[in-house]
């Protein structure tokens, strides 16, 4: 797989996109510190197909190299990936406008007694 680019939502969590349009949320073991703060971060996997469990999120925050196990990828669909980016704070929901209550003409009530 290739990794075109990614996107952090926290010292945990990240979304990564890949060949083919394709975005995957990526879960770590543990939380990485220099995660924010890094201008690149790297994959290490001994197949060559990044996998939970077995690949490594490489984290260079300048005091060197960091390793991190990968928990879990999941694929995303365009609707997921817009659910992550609210759930961690990175894009503000769509609200939806509720339609302004009109006046309605109503028939005078008339007490019975």
């Amino acid at each position: 797989m290739t990794v075109r680019d990614y996107r952090v939502l926290d010292e945990s969590n990240l979304i990564v996109s890949a060949s083919a349009r394709r975005k995957y949320h990526v879960v770590l073991s543990r939380r990485a510190f220099g995660l924010r703060s890094t201008w690149q971060v790297g994959f290490q996997s001994r197949t060559g197909q990044i996998c939970s469990g077995f690949s490594d999120l490489v984290v260079d925050d300048g005091f060197g190299p960091d390793r991190i196990r990968i928990a879990s990828i999941r694929r995303l669909t365009p609707e997921d990936e817009e659910d992550l980016l609210i759930r961690f704070g990175k894009i503000e929901p769509h609200t939806e406008q509720t339609p302004a209550t009109e006046e309605v003409e109503s028939a005078e009530v008339e007490e019975l007694d």
